[in-house]
């Protein structure tokens, strides 16, 4: 059994994991800066909960709550600044992915004060970041157990920064927060949860946990896709749980192998159409798959008998809830989009490997109009 497993992220799941295990924040100082956006971590009640558990330790806390959706460098440079104007010694993360990821950025530029925005990418650190607590609001990204951080660059283009010193001290896993996410966003990121189990189960560097991981992870959510495809209804709680957890292990899967294509030409339709996260990914699951019919006839053949469904319907349920129609490409613009792809370890990650001109061709397949 060949496995390489690192996960250094104590992950406390349940409800009421906050509350019940309070004494965690106390071993990482006596203040911090809480990190989030105006909206999933007071509708959640993540919020109020940390407040009061903070309160109640005598841990002094500020609040940046300014992330928005694909968090920009330049903002996570301004919490990092808030977080040594307050003398945080540790740092929360409350939401989604992008929140959790500017998080740990934001812990970087704290204790790094000569990086500007982009040089996350490029510059050595002088110093570790603070410490990162990280309480998750969506079942999506799986961010609390990566050591993975996606950023959009000054330029206005997404890019991963990864390694040590991107993971989470300790994750709070309570699904319960889960339970006010909107339904378009809830079928958003089950879509990239799904996506992040899909690709690892047939990326290049897939290992026997993480295929354990990713198939923990892929029926449950697949049932989840499914009610959605046939309902169009939010989940029940119970359900919310469920998913909570598989996303969980989908990020542990892909914590092991790394995503394949469909997340770099995913970031095609966030950057240029708006299109959310986990939708941009899924758009390209279905051409994924057929990779993997392709290169792991074997492998993809178990997998859509284990869904129950033949390629053709496992395209139908994926088409359905991911909408494209209204995206239209012209040939010029799809040139402009794959001209920076030259060994993207993503598409190295891929069955049967994968260049910019496959991704042309996909983006001509797909969008292309007259």
């Amino acid at each position: 059994m060949d496995f390489n497993f690192n996960m250094p992220v104590r992950v406390i799941g349940g409800k009421g994991a906050v509350k019940n295990h309070k004494e965690i924040f106390s071993y990482y100082g006596r203040s911090c800066l809480i990190v989030c956006g105006e909206g999933s971590a007071r509708l959640s009640g993540a919020l109020t909960d940390l407040k009061a558990v903070l309160d109640e330790l005598e841990i002094t806390y500020g609040v940046f709550d300014t992330i928005t959706q694909n968090p920009k460098t330049a903002d996570c440079v301004a919490a990092g600044k808030a977080a040594r104007d307050y003398s945080a010694e540790f740092i929360v993360g409350i939401g989604g992915g992008s929140q959790l990821d500017a998080a740990k950025a934001a812990a970087v530029y704290a204790s790094n004060k000569h990086l500007e925005a982009d040089d996350i990418y490029t510059q050595p650190l002088m110093l570790p970041p603070l410490p990162v607590i990280l309480i998750g609001t969506t079942a999506g990204t799986g961010s609390e157990v990566t050591g993975v951080s996606v950023l959009t660059r000054t330029d206005g283009k997404k890019k991963s920064v990864s390694g040590d010193n991107y993971y989470a001290k300790v994750a709070f896993a309570d699904p319960t927060y889960t339970y006010s996410v909107p339904y378009h966003f809830t079928v958003s990121t089950a879509v990239d949860a799904f996506s992040h189990a899909v690709e690892s189960l047939f990326s290049n560097k897939a290992d026997s946990i993480s295929r354990e991981f990713a198939k923990a992870a892929i029926p449950v959510i697949w049932d989840g896709l499914k009610f959605f495809y046939e309902n169009s209804a939010l989940p029940t709680d119970a359900m919310r749980d469920e998913l909570y957890y598989a996303s969980l292990y989908a990020g542990m899967a892909l914590n092991i192998t790394g995503t394949c294509f469909p997340h770099t030409v995913g970031y095609v339709l966030t950057e240029n159409y708006g299109m959310p996260h986990g939708f941009a990914c899924g758009a390209f699951l279905p051409a994924f798959v057929r990779r993997a019919l392709e290169f792991r006839n074997a492998e993809a053949t178990h997998f859509l008998s284990g869904l129950g469904v033949s390629i053709f319907e496992f395209e139908s349920i994926i088409n359905a809830l991911v909408d494209t129609s209204k995206i239209s490409m012209t040939a010029e613009q799809i040139e402009q989009f794959t001209e920076p792809w030259q060994n993207v370890k993503n598409f190295i990650n891929t069955p049967g490997s994968f260049d910019k001109n496959d991704a042309k061709a996909l983006l001509e397949e797909l969008f292309l109009r007259n």
